[in-house]
């Protein structure tokens, strides 16, 4: 029985939806520098606007990924983003810092339900290849971010300008969602008929070629392995179907603990990703004496390294397999750390971000991928929101504290912490691995 590939309209709003959560992280990185000097607060301030975005972002996503079942995919997308459109609103208005902070917190509760929606769905309905091409559109949003805050300072508008453009992006998505609500019930576009049977725990050929299908997600899967197999039925009266078989407690899928040593590996990867991001520019103006204009594009460049990563490695990671790239993207990112730590021109410390920012594409979306195969299905969409969430305390909590530290000693320190969180992140996925759980009887 062959599988129809998910729905091409779909697959463009999840590209959207991604594009729209990178471009605040692209436009707080470059915009920062501007917003502190007006709010006449310092640098470390940026943490009090990232830790309440994470309170925000840390309550929705694991919320959205105990209740996904209940709210619908649909409508937990199109309420998600028009909140973001309502918060980025806010930041283009806000007279004051404590203004911006709960705007941030507004931001984080729409971002975090949206990313932890669409990577649950996708866990289910995508494969490698779409998973890292979605994936891709996050790093292309990141990478506009910096390029429009740029182009509004360049050109006087000012930071709020950056802000505004980003809200109306959001408020069309939302749009586009509320008018799709339901075309997202089915976790897949061809679904298998109702008495279709359900498959093994993975699909393919080899541990580290498998495809995992969490339990209540229907198929289709990329590769070439996955043709012909088809996952357990989502219940129809649901919508957005249930991934979590009756019995399965909270308390269960809790106590494993591969879901904390991965939720630790979430953490330190984005407070990578982010920590890059965020204080790239200052490195590069203030501690390699290159201009803004280039740092700026610069920046770009290495959230647009994420974006091709992820269209190229989406592809390798069919060929070669899921571990084997996670594997060496690691180290890539360890290889990166180490050249933005050097005491080099800024040439070289732009070639360490591109690095970094290209080994580290596939990680994130990798790591999603492979979440029921630590866990096992009938956990997966559960798990998959605890990551998001702790996602969301590495990317504010780490970067603010980095921010602390560069804002008492030196900017210069921003390589030497990279690589630290490098080696930590290498250590993170090694126990995570050594976790996984046995396949769930099937009936």
């Amino acid at each position: 029985m062959s599988v129809a590939p998910p729905r091409t309209s779909l697959l463009l709003l999840a590209y959207l939806a991604f594009v729209s959560l990178g471009l605040p992280d692209g436009l707080l990185g470059v915009g920062w520098p501007s917003i502190s000097a007006e709010f006449g607060v310092p640098t470390g301030a940026v943490g009090l606007v990232l830790t309440a975005g994470t309170i925000g972002y840390l309550t929705s996503s694991v919320l959205a990924g105990f209740t996904l079942a209940r709210l619908g995919v649909g409508r937990l997308l199109a309420g998600s983003t028009l909140l973001a459109s309502l918060a980025l609103t806010g930041y283009a208005n806000a007279p004051a810092l404590t203004v911006l902070i709960g705007c941030a917190l507004v931001l984080g509760l729409g971002s975090g339900a949206i990313d932890s929606g669409l990577n649950a769905y996708a866990a289910g309905a995508f494969g490698p290849r779409h998973m890292n091409w979605m994936h891709a559109f996050f790093g292309l949003g990141v990478a506009i971010g910096p390029l429009v805050m740029t182009a509004m300072l360049s050109t006087g508008a000012g930071w709020r300008w950056g802000y505004a453009v980003t809200a109306a992006a959001q408020l069309a998505l939302a749009t586009a969602f509320a008018l799709t609500v339901g075309a997202w019930r089915d976790r897949t576009a061809g679904s298998p008929p109702p008495h279709a049977a359900p498959v093994d725990r993975t699909v393919g050929a080899r541990p580290d070629d498998s495809v995992v299908v969490p339990a209540g997600h229907l198929g289709p899967v990329d590769g070439p392995a996955a043709a012909g197999h088809g996952g357990p039925v989502d219940d129809p009266a649901v919508p957005g179907g249930s991934a979590v078989p009756a019995g399965v407690r909270i308390a269960d899928t809790l106590r494993l603990p591969a879901v904390w040593f991965g939720a630790l590996a979430f953490a330190v990867y984005v407070a990578i990703e982010v920590s890059a991001g965020l204080y790239a520019f200052l490195l590069l103006t203030e501690g390699r004496g290159v201009s803004a204009a280039a740092a700026g594009v610069a920046v770009s460049g290495y959230w647009g390294s994420l974006f091709v990563g992820r269209v190229v490695q989406g592809l390798v990671a069919e060929r070669l397999g899921t571990a084997r790239v996670l594997r060496g993207s690691l180290l890539g990112m360890a290889v990166g750390a180490v050249l933005i730590a050097l005491p080099a021109p800024g040439w070289v410390t732009v070639a360490g971000l591109v690095v970094l920012g290209f080994a580290a594409a596939p990680v994130f979306p990798l790591l999603t991928l492979s979440t029921a195969e630590r866990v096992g299905r009938q956990h997966a969409d559960r798990v998959i929101g605890v990551q998001i969430g702790a996602a969301g305390i590495g990317a504010a909590l780490i970067p603010a504290g980095l921010g602390v530290l560069l804002g008492d000693t030196s900017v210069r320190l921003l390589g030497p912490a990279l690589t630290v969180l490098a080696v930590a992140l290498l250590v993170a996925h090694a126990a995570a691995a050594r976790q996984t759980a046995a396949p769930p009887p099937t009936h």
